[in-house]
């Protein structure tokens, strides 16, 4: 007899991660997508929004009011920031949620006011959310109903950085990140400086001091770095649809060897199907990950005495957005981790 088919609902369809998320269930075979919203395109087929979806056969785009939630196994929340809170906190208790926004990443909902300028709005729910990093918060993603997903820059960054500040490898500070973004990871909003003229031919920073994912960071560093842990973090826009870089400037311990980080991340991931650590010296680039969920890291030495140099490769539509949440769900409802998320990168 053939197993159920977990019932789903993506809200907030009508933008990219929503879109990418469609893109990788549809090779998911233990679930069935039952509810689309998209305030703005309720009435639609998706293939309306989404041409390269028309072949799919899925529901029509609703408002999130005509929801019945009751009838759902899981729900992907791919809403902006800042409007995820009041739609989650009633939802019934039988259904499992991940977010893809950052309104439950913060575990502080006072830092959240900080960072944010709002006050959280479900401040109860929060107590219940796991943050989303599945390879190294696996056994509490099994035991919640509630998974921040982590952002893009994030997952990239923090790769390559937790195992080796778990086995202080690697002093708590300095930590250097300068990471580097597709265009998508902006979201499909219009916006001036997004737009082909005013992206294509140039390279810019944005965010610079006080980007809203480095307290994320921080706070999944200092857990696993035995204190607190304040990363320098820089982010840029780069003319590519989509790909996330981070190069990592860290100084390794006394007595600690560039070989040391590359022995222990491999270690660390020897057996992890999305996560790999290549070769020392590697130089890895966002188009070997492309339309994948796999991270990619190299590990080199600086030429500055106890220094290391780590750079790390995802999409930041799959790793770094809908690839990682649906790899939470399979870890959430006990499927096997890779359903949905064999398909190789796109090259070139």
């Amino acid at each position: 007899m053939a197993a159920s088919k977990l019932a789903v609902g993506v809200l907030g369809a009508s933008g990219y991660t929503g879109a990418e998320l469609l893109r990788l269930l549809e090779q998911h075979d233990r679930v069935q997508v039952e509810v689309l919203t998209g305030d703005r395109m309720a009435g639609k087929q998706i293939g309306e929004v989404f041409p390269h979806l028309a072949m799919q056969k899925l529901p029509k785009l609703v408002k999130i009011e005509d929801v019945d939630f009751a009838a759902l196994d899981v729900v992907f929340c791919c809403l902006p920031h800042g409007t995820t809170q009041e739609v989650l906190r009633d939802l019934p208790h039988n259904v499992k949620i991940v977010d893809l926004s950052a309104d439950f990443r913060l575990y502080d909902p006072k830092l959240y006011h900080q960072v944010y300028g709002h006050p959280h709005a479900a401040v109860e729910l929060q107590k219940e959310a796991v943050y989303g990093l599945t390879e190294h918060y696996r056994d509490k993603v099994k035991a919640t109903r509630l998974v921040a997903n982590p952002g893009c820059y994030t997952t990239t960054a923090e790769l390559p950085l937790v195992p080796l500040l778990a086995e202080e490898l690697i002093e708590r500070d300095p930590i250097v990140i300068d990471g580097k973004s597709g265009v998508s990871g902006a979201g499909r909003s219009l916006r001036e400086n997004l737009l082909f003229a005013e992206a294509a031919d140039g390279f810019s920073a944005y965010g610079v001091g006080n980007h809203r994912h480095a307290p994320e960071i921080d706070q999944c560093l200092s857990e696993f770095g035995g204190g607190k842990v304040e990363v320098s973090f820089t982010p840029h826009l780069v003319p590519m649809l989509r790909g996330i870089f981070a190069t990592s400037y860290v100084r390794m311990k006394d007595g600690v060897e560039v070989q040391d980080l590359q022995e222990r991340l491999e270690e660390a991931y020897a057996d992890e199907p999305f996560v790999h650590v290549l070769p020392p010296k590697s130089l890895p680039s966002t188009k070997q990950v492309r339309g994948s969920n796999h991270c990619l890291i190299a590990v080199h030495p600086d030429r500055i005495k106890g220094r290391a140099i780590l750079l790390s490769v995802t999409d930041n539509l799959i790793k770094g957005a809908s690839g990682q949440a649906l790899q939470n769900m399979n870890v959430m409802t006990g499927l096997p981790e890779t359903s949905g998320l064999t398909i190789g990168p796109l090259y070139p």
